[in-house]
């Protein structure tokens, strides 16, 4: 059964321009849009990993400015003399305090505590607590480690809590602890230390290693995210990733062990992808009502000549052959038009010539059928003259009245083919007539083999070969002779070769037998030829020579050799 789309030309037509305007932009508008999408996701990516390095670097060059100031504490004798209770005035120690941290202080507050844990001397104003525990805390971190141990604050609200604090132990040549050197960096100081590193549009949080929050900007960003990030790392997902909203990298610096969050806006935000996609889905509407049009537009303009084609083969199929298809175009439809219409034309020349044929052939039948009424009259007339010649005792009328009404019965017949040895024996009756006209002055000789009697061959094609020989070859001579042979050559054709000791052949008719018109010397044997090349083609027909030895002609015609089921003999 079929369907609209397969039954109607146009139809296909028309879906095929659609698809081959639509599928191809549609697809190219996706892949542009999602590419694009890809690369500023990718440029936004990396930006955000280069401001997270710059807040690393940040934290790295502070934490080597701490380590240097601390390595500058621990090697003053006079700082160590005094936190033992040694003489030094205080004025010395603050003095050898501010030149051992003037690169950092600003970031930090330096504080000096004895072997106790009781506050000495500090950078900036005494801290509420003037005494620290040396058996935990921030002090039995130091006691724990050689290098600058450091502990993160787990309250994010809390501005007058130090955000991170970091000890040393200080020990004197003696080998004793002298005492404790305690970094303390709050809210203000971290801002400073990492203002402007990590982008206008970004958000920075850290979290402490147990995934707290210690610093952020917005303390709301901080009590959401932190949670998820936490329960992220629990279900072993990955921990940067992106949101619909924003993206995030994260990053862990090795020295404080705390975990640097940068939350940045997706440069494709929810509002900007719908506003994206509402402006393509537009876009994509209006491209197809532009694909629909032009299509429906170049359908129209390809299917009118089509129709205008289809509605005159209806007409030649009513047998009006005068229609014509207008196409003034000289593209492939107009080129199509015309060879239709040259069609047509020469379909109706065709058709009046077979009428005209048809009327001939039937006229010619007529002709047929009227004359042979005349054989049959002279057939009857000559059995006449037979038994008359009898009565008469003429036996020479009687035989040549024979063998002719034989010859006229073979002629008449409506056999068009005869088997070889039928032939034969009609040029045995023929060569009985010719010996009683010459009175026996030449010899007639046939050599046939048995295996081609039975060969079939159009009828009456030896009669005017040797009819011809008599007539133009031996006549007027005392001892004429004329020799039938028929053999089968090597490449299975049948050849029977008529020759004569006659006068032979004049130059210009040696070779391939080819009559371009009718001469009246050589009527048989034109006939004779185009009867072969019209039964069996090229390579078929007579070839006329002169004999090799003496005088006389050969005439030998070639044929294929067919048997009487029309098989090869």
């Amino acid at each position: 059964m079929k369907t609209p789309l397969t039954a109607s030309f146009r139809v296909r037509l028309f879906g095929a321009f659609l698809a081959a305007a639509l599928v191809p932009l549609l697809i190219c508008s996706a892949m542009l849009l999602q590419i694009f999408r890809l690369r500023m996701t990718d440029a936004a990516e990396a930006e955000a990993g280069e401001n997270l390095a710059s807040v690393v670097r940040a934290l790295d060059e502070g934490y080597d400015g701490f380590t240097a100031a601390v390595s500058a504490l621990e090697g003053d004798e006079l700082v160590l003399s005094a936190l033992g209770g040694g003489g030094a005035g205080d004025t010395q120690v603050y003095a050898r305090l501010f030149a051992a941290t003037g690169e950092v202080r600003e970031y930090a507050q330096f504080d000096l505590y004895d072997r106790e844990g009781a506050w000495r001397y500090s950078t900036r104003n005494a801290p509420a607590q003037r005494s620290l525990p040396v058996d935990w805390g921030v002090l039995q971190r130091a006691e724990d480690g050689d290098a600058l141990a450091f502990a993160a604050c787990e309250d994010v609200t809390d501005s007058a809590a130090p955000l991170l604090q970091g000890a040393k132990a200080l020990t004197g040549r003696d080998g004793e602890r002298a005492g404790y050197v305690v970094i303390s960096l709050y809210q203000s100081d971290f801002h400073q230390l990492v203002e402007d590193k990590y982008g206008a549009q970004g958000s920075l949080m850290v979290l402490s290693g147990y995934w707290r929050p210690v610093y952020c900007a917005q303390p709301s960003l901080a009590a959401a995210l932190a949670p998820e990030l936490r329960a992220r790392l629990l279900a072993g997902e990955a921990l940067e990733g992106a949101s619909e909203d924003f993206l995030y990298r994260v990053e862990r610096h090795g020295p404080t062990g705390l975990y640097l969050v940068l939350q940045r806006p997706q440069v494709w935000g929810r509002d900007t992808m719908g506003l994206l996609y509402t402006v393509s889905a537009f876009s994509a509407l209006f491209c197809v009502a532009v694909s629909v049009l032009m299509s429906l537009s170049l359908s129209r303009q390809m299917f009118r000549p089509v129709a205008r084609l289809q509605g005159a083969i209806r007409e030649v199929e009513q047998n009006n052959l005068d229609v014509q298809v207008a196409h003034p175009g000289d593209d492939e439809l107009g080129e199509l038009a015309r060879r239709f219409n040259h069609m047509v034309a020469a379909l109706k020349r065709n058709q009046e010539q077979l009428v005209e044929n048809q009327r001939e052939l039937n006229e010619a039948q007529i002709r047929m059928l009227q004359a042979q009424l005349n054989p049959h009259f002279l057939c009857n007339t000559l059995d006449t003259m037979k038994w008359i010649s009898k009565i008469n005792k003429v036996p020479q009328v009687a035989l040549m009245s024979t063998n002719l009404a034989d010859i006229l019965r073979f002629c008449i017949s409506q056999d068009e083919f005869v088997s070889l040895g039928r032939e034969a024996e009609i040029l045995e009756r023929y060569i009985e007539i010719q010996r009683i006209r010459l009175s026996d002055s030449f010899t007639f000789s046939m050599e046939l083999p048995q295996e081609l009697r039975d060969c079939l061959v159009p009828k009456m094609i030896l009669q005017p070969i040797v009819e011809n020989a008599i007539l133009h070859g031996i006549d007027g001579l005392e001892n004429g002779a004329v020799r039938v042979r028929a053999e089968r050559t090597p490449e299975g054709l049948l050849r029977i070769a008529v020759a004569d000791n006659g006068r032979g052949l004049p130059a210009e008719m040696v070779g391939r037998f080819r009559a371009l018109e009718r001469r009246q010397d050589s009527l048989g044997l034109y006939n004779v030829d185009t009867i072969l090349l019209k039964y069996y083609g090229e390579g078929c027909g007579l070839t006329l020579k002169n004999a090799a030895q003496g005088t006389g002609a050969v005439v030998t015609a070639v044929l294929p050799i067919r048997r009487e089921e029309g098989e090869p003999c």
